[in-house]
């Protein structure tokens, strides 16, 4: 037992996680006794945000009125709800706080800045709250580090995805399709290549936003992409988008909903209709969101390798446009998957490994890819918060 430990008997560390999305906690509770063995999913646990929350949440994403107010008020709210979830989760599981050696909470991101000057990150959901609240260490805060070793904070869930997806005789990507999609790039066996791993633009962000801003209803976003399927892609604005300075831009790169937003996509519909007497219906424009996402995910995958399998993870893995999209991007070369296919539970990867970031804090592992964020040196993230 090292440092960063308590004298807990426990034996699981909860993975918590909070998307960009913004439409929940999920929860992981996650076995890390067998060191031999993959990581063990013991149970999970997801606990939906009401929409005056999670409209709290997304105002935050960029800047606005008496902002810090807003969000130091909604740190310590959001560990509230996070600690409610964590004391229903262990009573659901008939599991005492002393079950548990540590809580890896990713918390909230509401701003994502890893360019320019004094680049930074921030997350909230207070963890130092949650860990009085539920009388468990909580280990957190773990972008900090990373990006002030010069790297962008993220993404930083592929190494464990190195751990949970085993080597083939060809490459491997997981895409993970949340509210920003990312991949990671695991080269086949025996190949020198390094891991890697960056955003590739946007997920289900602007599919979310734009649905929400032609509907009204409990649904808040575009179920199993009908409304998608039933337009067309202009080719027009599918070729604009995909100028966009970020997609251009090469790894190691990260971004977020700050940038991808209804204010940026107002943009971009402004430049086309300025260049074009013909407008484009929002339904066609849903449709043209998903063939943006598809393709800049593709885009990236076929710069890295000329075939491979692809597992997909995140909201997008439930999308039947999205995956089908997908395919016809990747092309034949590409054998598209998901999870499931690993006996993985996508929905459920990304609060694992939080758990994970956790217990390497534990175990002082290395916990960065200073080749997936850009950062100067390896270290162990995380910081430690006690009861």
């Amino acid at each position: 037992m090292t440092s960063g430990q308590s004298s807990t008997s426990g034996k699981y560390y909860i993975g918590l996680m909070s998307g960009t999305s913004a439409d929940g906690i999920d929860l992981a509770l996650v076995d890390f006794s067998d060191e031999q063995a993959k990581p063990k999913l013991v149970a999970s646990y997801y606990q939906a945000y009401s929409g005056e929350f999670a409209e709290k949440i997304t105002a935050l994403y960029v800047p606005g009125d008496n902002e810090i107010d807003h969000a130091f008020h909604l740190d310590v709210a959001l560990a509230h709800l996070f600690a409610q979830a964590v004391t229903d989760f262990l009573t659901q599981e008939a599991l005492n706080p002393s079950d548990i050696i540590a809580i890896g909470n990713h918390g909230q991101t509401i701003r994502h800045r890893p360019s320019g000057n004094n680049p930074y990150t921030l997350q909230i959901g207070c963890s130092q709250t949650l860990a009085t609240l539920t009388s468990i260490r909580v280990v957190g805060q773990f972008r900090r580090k990373d990006m002030a070793l010069g790297g962008q904070g993220a993404p930083l869930v592929p190494i464990f995805h190195q751990q949970l997806v085993p080597q083939k005789d060809s490459a491997c990507f997981v895409v993970n399709i949340g509210g920003i999609a990312n991949v990671t790039y695991l080269p086949k066996q025996g190949c020198s290549d390094t891991v890697l791993g960056f955003d590739t633009g946007p997920g289900n962000a602007l599919l979310d936003d734009w649905f929400n801003q032609h509907h009204q209803g409990n649904t808040k976003f575009d179920e199993n992409g009908a409304w998608a399927g039933a337009g067309q892609v202009n080719q027009a604005l599918l070729s604009q988008f995909m100028q966009d300075d970020y997609i251009q831009a090469k790894a190691p790169k990260s971004t977020g909903r700050e940038y991808y937003n209804l204010d940026w996509l107002t943009q971009q519909l402004s430049s086309i209709n300025n260049d074009s007497d013909v407008s484009i219906t929002p339904v066609d424009i849903q449709a043209t969101l998903v063939a943006f996402t598809c393709k800049s995910i593709a885009q990236s995958i076929h710069a890295l390798a000329q075939h491979g399998n692809v597992y997909v993870c995140g909201g997008g893995a439930h999308n039947t446009i999205v995956l089908e999209q997908l395919s016809e991007y990747l092309t034949t070369r590409f054998e598209l998957n998901t999870m499931d296919a690993l006996a993985i539970d996508g929905d459920q990867l990304e609060a694992m490994a939080f758990a994970w970031f956790a217990y390497a804090y534990d175990h002082n592992l290395v916990s960065n890819m200073p080749a997936v964020t850009g950062a100067k040196t390896t270290c162990t993230l995380g910081s430690l918060f006690l009861p």
